[in-house]
């Protein structure tokens, strides 16, 4: 597809962080006395943003919540953000993407910081012209609020030239908000109805099958 900017989510969409951050809400939900200790069970915090998460899933109120990402950021920072890994063929994508002269930015609710760690220590920074994700405050964590923070900060005004690509619904809740095209990934954590609910233009099934179509001239 003929798309100069490609938006790329970063968990479940380029990597696998399901032992870090499955680990990080167990230890969050242990300082409130919730034992978890099925891991699977806690991948439904894989994309959302966090705060969101904890208020869903175990009705936390907004103070809780924000108590517990300060948990989880106890276990994340020195242990649970390198208990991750790339989905096979990312790598070569990310360079072939950039070889046939694309933009690429990151687009992920992380806290930037996280993000820039994480792309660091798996080689791919150097494939990302931009990275927007939340603050470390949380005051930006939705997905629109951090497509607007890209738009602005990257000055991008013909949203025709982007495609978000992500793994979940707020992946493409968000860029639909923008009029953004979007391509789900259902070798992540979001579902096929998940996807397909949320409007997801193209649905692909593998890394290969994503570079196909990104890479394809109409």
């Amino acid at each position: 597809m003929k798309k100069q900017y490609i938006l790329f989510d970063l968990d479940g969409t380029l990597t696998d962080p399901a032992e870090g951050i499955t680990k990080s809400v167990q230890y969050a939900l242990e300082k409130f006395g919730i034992i978890e200790e099925d891991l699977t069970k806690l991948q439904v915090f894989i994309g959302p943003p966090l705060m969101e998460s904890f208020m869903d899933f175990y009705g936390f109120s907004e103070e809780q919540a924000r108590e517990a990402v300060t948990y989880y950021r106890e276990y994340f920072k020195p242990t649970g953000i390198f208990q991750n890994e790339v989905y096979k063929g990312i790598p070569e994508l990310l360079k072939e993407l950039t070889d046939a002269g694309k933009t690429l930015i990151l687009a992920t609710s992380k806290p930037v910081v996280f993000a820039e760690q994480i792309l660091e220590h798996f080689d791919l920074r150097q494939y990302f012209e931009f990275i927007g994700g939340s603050d470390i405050e949380q005051k930006r964590a939705k997905k629109s609020e951090i497509l607007q923070y890209i738009l602005e900060e990257c000055q991008l005004v013909d949203l025709t030239e982007l495609v978000m690509v992500g793994d979940r619904k707020h992946d493409i809740v968000g860029a639909k908000q923008f009029g953004i095209d979007t391509v789900g990934v259902l070798y992540g954590y979001g579902s096929e109805e998940e996807l397909t609910e949320a409007g997801a233009d193209v649905l692909v099934e593998s890394v290969r099958e994503l570079g196909e179509y990104l890479l394809e001239e109409e």
